[in-house]
């Protein structure tokens, strides 16, 4: 008896020592055992966590629908509305196509108009008025600087000092200040002229795939292109009212030496009778 507690020992302390050394092993198969172990099923019927829960869970469904399901139809209603009101009255579909095509059919007639400002209408035959000529008409404002030497070539430098008197060698400048300032002038509204056409090209092409709310802005750069054209006439106008303003002068300051030679042609022909 006493032998077999001995052996029975001697096994409960081996198992011990085995188990301590293989600590992990063991908890983790103890854990495996306790997750596999049957557990008792509950009855929904009969488990009044179940029936708490399912209350819970249609409170909460008839809140979503009732509450905020008819908030959310009733934003729905009012964005349909709005969206509604923008495709009948502030941007209605039908009127901006009729928009765009005009906006092509004016397209076409800018490219004709266009076409109709390159048809040439030089006419001088002779080198130096060719020249001439050719600076003036050729809408470019880097060909301004070689205007002067052109004319001076075609109409004849300002005469020198013994070649005519002061004052006609003045009128004689004049003229020509007035002449060279307005075909430079025409050269420069040339130019401007042809950027305002790209620029309204640019502005319709835009227009055509514009949505309709870029429309004001569009609308505003069109506006400020006017203006500056406005500006660009303006400047033409001035430049004839100074050549019609040099020629008044001339034929005022024609007046004036006519007076001036009567003048003196009736002292000289007085002086001419005292000494008879």
């Amino acid at each position: 008896m006493k032998k077999a507690l001995s052996i029975g020992f001697e096994r409960c302390k081996y198992s011990l020592r085995w188990t301590w050394g293989h600590k992990l092993r063991v908890a983790v198969l103890a854990l495996v055992l306790v997750l596999l172990a049957p557990r008792q099923v509950k009855s929904q019927l009969l488990d009044p966590c179940c029936a708490i829960l399912v209350a819970g869970l249609t409170t909460i469904s008839s809140t979503m629908s009732n509450v905020i399901g008819g908030g959310l139809n009733s934003i729905l209603t009012v964005d349909r509305a709005i969206q509604n009101f923008e495709q009948t009255v502030v941007w209605p579909l039908a009127q901006i196509t009729q928009a765009h095509k005009l906006v092509n059919s004016t397209q076409s007639t800018f490219n004709t108009i266009q076409a109709v400002t390159r048809i040439p209408v030089n006419s001088a035959t002779l080198p130096a008025p060719q020249q001439l000529e050719q600076i003036l008409l050729s809408a470019d404002a880097n060909q301004i600087g070689r205007t002067s030497t052109s004319y001076s070539v075609v109409y004849g430098p300002v005469p020198n000092a013994t070649a005519a008197s002061q004052d006609v060698r003045n009128r004689i400048d004049m003229a020509d200040a007035a002449a060279q300032a307005a075909m430079k002038r025409s050269i420069a509204i040339d130019n401007l002229a042809n950027l305002e056409i790209q620029a309204s090209n640019q502005i319709n092409q835009s227009l055509q795939i514009a949505a309709p709310g870029s429309a004001p802005i569009i609308e505003a750069q069109a506006d400020a292109w006017l203006v500056r054209a406005n500006a660009y006439t303006q400047a033409a106008i001035a430049d004839l009212m100074r050549v019609r303003a040099i020629d008044l002068a001339d034929t005022g300051a024609n007046i004036k030496s006519g007076a001036t030679s009567t003048t003196n042609l009736g002292q000289e022909l007085i002086n001419l009778l005292k000494r008879r």
